[in-house]
């Protein structure tokens, strides 16, 4: 496809800049992004929060002529944004479901008589052939798609409505285009530029990191310890959002805190529009500090001084989490984002990725529901909870998402019913047969699988003791990223004892992946585990164990290629390969471990990893006249707690106290005295008298 023929400016961007916004420079990236859409051509960006996306095709708005039409999901996000600008003196308006045809076809004039600069149109608004035929009129001189992640079916917040982008670009005459973002996997990507067919566009990826966000992930047990954290976290922080993923849980959550005399919002898709937006509009004039909200708030939010991002249960992808954490310090100053993460809230992201993927059957099923109840007209005004009840779908999801994909496909249209919140469904082919629809079974398996792959990478994260911040730029495709030093693994000195291998240690490694991956099934979506890590430590060992034998394990071609190790240096590597998120435990009935993709790429010898690597005889070494008792995950917890302490009290990092192997050894042998600690590696003299009598104390407890 041909590039866009280039612009004539009325004025430049940098006076535009210092005129409307008062600035007299751009933030980094930003400079580039606007010289190469005011050139003219397509592009392609991808800018992390509070990076300055708006800005990027805000600018060159008020350099062309004509008018710049921004599509964006919600309307709280318009709202917000045509706010900001109008109170910059600069012509800006929207059109969405909350504004009438009549007023509709008053700005459509004022767009033809050059009343406005920038508008900003719902995505849905696109579906309206006479919207369409409105537009022809216009002089549209930018197109631009806000949170163009939404329109890709493998993205972390799909918006079937974006979708039809494309072919409106080519109705309105294939005005210039430009895609921005925040979070876009290299396949996301691609499709936003599939989707939208930009001709020879730019791309611009300005990189995802955001050095000022401290990122934390508790392990939490219980509901209770949940609350605990975000008093800590609230006291320390004060102004900040907290998500949580269902309706029932904003206002359990937000009722918490009002009982602590805390001021907080609550917002949640299940607020009328008119209380969701006094809501937001509360916490944007600072009359309330907290948010507790579900994941549609925030996209867009213009306050900067936000300084903490709760997450109380775990999202489903790592793109929707570091969108929600990228909310936190878009001042550029430093903010915690914490994850309570208990491995039971997956079911609840589970129970929206079985909402989001309706099987066939499904489909059907809601079709020939519509077919039976719709009037002389081919209409239906049913709710989707009625729809549920009647066509025997359990999950009410499921219904929306079949209902989208009925519409996607021409078989329905949905329509607004006046003076309702409740939408219509029109049949649009009456006359097929629910047993005649045309469905691509092989791309709606092929979604559910990648949901869930998104899932179980957000879950890997959690469990990984790695850097949080360097295994969100490799999810994103930024190799070779370096440690943040500010995620809690960095501040803990785990990541401070890690290094690259010696090629004799990468060797041991990948003899290790290799003998998981002859205990585990290749499939599709990756590796699935069909062991324990004690029976894969044994085959790898060389055990004779009837389990083993019975098992005909010792006939595997790595059975023994780690025997000269011994079973406690492989136990002690294993945990170390999981803390780097090279293996993945697959909870159930039995704990299974196999590969994660980063550990299938080090088996094969093309990826890089750092380790904190245990020493011959296992992590902790051998101490002299002292028995080792096993490693206690809880007597190790409580020895980690007082160290944070004490380094918090002496304002020094963790490994400065004492390191995770001189802790780890403290777990396993549990000295009584000042003298037996000494034998401890990692504690000398200075450190005993300091330091040793209060995790002597802690010890006494597990003795």
């Amino acid at each position: 496809m041909p590039a866009a023929p280039s612009k004539v400016l009325t004025q430049t961007p940098l006076d535009a800049l210092k005129k409307h916004f008062g600035h007299g420079g751009f933030l980094d990236g930003q400079d580039r992004v606007v010289e190469q859409i005011t050139s003219g051509r397509d592009g392609l960006v991808v800018m992390p929060t509070g990076g300055g996306k708006s800005l990027c095709y805000q600018l060159p708005a008020l350099c062309f002529k004509g008018v710049t039409l921004v599509v964006s999901p919600l309307i709280a996000l318009m709202k917000d944004q045509v706010d900001a600008l109008v109170a910059k003196g600069i012509p800006a308006t929207l059109i969405n479901s909350s504004v009438s045809w009549e007023e509709q076809k008053e700005r459509l004039d004022g767009m033809r008589s050059g009343q406005w600069k920038l508008v900003y149109v719902a995505p849905e608004r696109f579906r309206a052939e006479s919207f369409l035929s409105a537009l022809k009129g216009v002089e549209v001189s930018l197109f631009a798609v806000d949170e163009a992640h939404c329109l890709s079916q493998w993205g972390h917040d799909f918006r079937p409505d974006y979708m039809r982008l494309g072919k409106a670009l080519d109705k309105i005459g294939r005005p210039q285009c430009v895609a921005l973002t925040a979070t876009a996997t290299p396949v996301v990507r691609q499709d936003i530029l599939d989707v939208l067919r930009l001709r020879e566009p730019f791309e611009v990826i300005s990189g995802f990191s955001r050095p000022n966000l401290s990122l934390a992930i508790t392990p939490v047990e219980k509901k209770q310890q949940k609350y605990d954290r975000i008093r800590d976290i609230v006291t320390a922080n004060k102004t900040g959002i907290i998500y949580c993923a269902t309706r029932k849980k904003v206002e359990e959550v937000a009722e918490t805190l009002a009982a602590w005399r805390m001021k907080a919002i609550a917002y949640h898709g299940g607020m009328s529009d008119v209380d969701r937006a006094k809501a937001q509009d509360i916490f944007l004039e600072k009359k309330a500090d907290i948010a507790v909200a579900t994941n549609a708030f925030g996209m867009g939010i213009d306050r900067s001084d936000v300084r903490f991002v709760i997450h109380f249960e775990i999202p489903g992808s790592i793109e929707a989490y570091y969108q929600e954490a990228g909310r936190a310090g878009r001042d550029g100053e430093a903010a915690h984002c914490e994850l309570l993460f208990n491995y039971a809230d997956t079911r609840t992201q589970e129970f929206f990725i079985d909402g989001a993927n309706p099987g066939a059957h499904t489909i059907r099923e809601v079709y020939q529901y519509l077919l039976n109840q719709a009037d002389k007209e081919y209409e239906i005004h049913r709710s989707i909870d009625d729809i549920a009840e009647g066509a025997g779908v359990k999950n009410s999801m499921s219904v929306s998402s079949a209902l989208a994909s009925l519409a996607r496909s021409g078989y329905i249209e949905r329509f607004d019913i006046p003076g309702k919140r409740q939408r219509g469904t029109r049949l649009k082919r009456p006359d097929v047969f629910a047993s005649a629809l045309e469905i691509d079974e092989a791309a709606l398996e092929e979604k559910d699988r990648r949901d869930r792959d998104k899932l179980k990478s957000m879950v890997e994260m959690c469990y990984a003791r790695a850097c949080r911040q360097q295994w969100i730029l490799e999810y994103f495709g930024e190799k070779d990223a370096d440690a943040c030093g500010n995620c809690d693994v960095c501040r803990d000195s785990g990541g401070n004892d890690r290094r690259e291998p010696t090629a004799e240690e990468d060797l041991t490694v990948r003899k290790a992946l290799s003998g998981i991956a002859r205990m585990s099934r290749r499939t599709a979506g990756g590796w699935e585990g069909k062991f324990g890590r004690g029976k894969i430590v044994q085959m790898l060992c060389g055990s004779r164990s009837q389990e083993i034998l019975s098992s005909g394990l010792d006939q595997l071609t790595t059975y023994g290629l780690l025997k000269t190790q011994g079973t406690g240096y492989v136990n002690s590597l294993m945990r170390a390969m999981g803390e780097v998120g090279l293996l993945r435990v697959e909870s159930g009935e039995y704990p299974l471990l196999t590969l994660t993709e980063k550990g299938d790429k080090v088996m094969r010898g093309k990826g890089k990893y750092r380790l904190a690597w245990p020493s011959a005889t296992g992590n902790a070494g051998i101490v002299e006249g002292l028995q080792d008792q096993g490693f206690d995950g809880g007597v190790y917890a409580a020895l980690r707690d007082l160290r944070a302490n004490l380094a918090q009290r002496e304002q020094v990092p963790p490994y400065v106290i004492f390191s995770n192997k001189t802790l780890e050894a403290l777990a396993r042998y549990r000295p009584a005295t000042i003298a037996e600690g000494l034998a401890v590696p990692g504690i000398g003299e200075a450190k005993a008298q300091r330091y040793l009598p209060a995790f002597l104390e802690v010890l006494k407890d597990f003795r």
